[in-house]
């Protein structure tokens, strides 16, 4: 089992990316959010991973934190939920917002992401209600833990062969990810948001949450 990858992003592409761990190319399965949110091509990253085996087929699925691989895990034990449906959940809603709806019981929430209907929520909702206070009690811990997994990855890849001039640093994780909620909780759609989230964190390089978000909503208002 590969429970977690430290590498350079070698490229992003619309559902996945591919990281070279020293020299090997993993290509992982990631929710709209989560590609929104790594960093751009040739920066260090570290992923936790879950890997889909069956006859036909192996796939790995990459997530910023432990809370979030949970998330997957438990969704894709529900009926009618599989790793597609897992990851609209999670790209729509963030580990946070799954986390609420769920202990709160609000399944029309879970409505948001493409392809999950309202007998798939209330589904979810009945069956993962009880384990939320336990994920959320992990958000605190994973976090510290992914920092660490970071400037592991960082030290890993120093030490590798050179690499190409580095781009510009994007806007940080956290208002790429706050930006990503704020445009979700008014309505905008989750792929939509994720791609001019993404393009604008290239785009302004150590942008604050509120910038990231002003800049987002005036792109992504109706031209008249």
């Amino acid at each position: 089992m590969i429970g977690k990858l430290s590498g350079r992003v070698d490229y992003k592409a619309i559902d996945h990316v591919m990281l070279d761990v020293r020299g090997v190319g993993y290509m992982v399965y990631c929710s709209d959010r989560t590609l929104a949110v790594l960093p751009p091509v040739g920066e260090a990253v570290a992923l936790y991973t879950d890997l889909l085996v069956r006859e036909d087929l192996m796939q790995l699925f990459g997530f910023t934190s432990l809370v979030e691989k949970e998330w997957h895990r438990l969704l894709m034990s529900v009926q009618g939920i599989g790793a597609k449906a897992s990851l609209a959940i999670l790209g729509a809603l963030g580990p946070d917002g799954v986390s609420r709806s769920i202990a709160m019981g609000d399944w029309t929430a879970l409505k948001a992401a493409k392809g999950v209907g309202p007998k798939t929520a209330q589904r979810v909702v009945i069956e993962l209600k009880d384990k939320a206070p336990t994920v959320m009690a992990m958000m605190d811990a994973a976090a510290e833990i992914h920092q660490d997994d970071v400037q592991e990855a960082v030290l890993i890849e120093s030490a590798g062969p050179a690499v190409p001039a580095k781009p510009a640093p994007a806007a940080p994780p956290s208002a790429q990810a706050d930006a990503l909620s704020a445009l979700s909780n008014l309505g905008y759609a989750p792929g939509e948001s994720a791609a001019v989230v993404a393009q604008l964190s290239g785009e302004m390089g150590g942008a604050d949450s509120a910038s990231l978000i002003r800049a987002a909503l005036k792109k992504m208002a109706p031209k008249t």
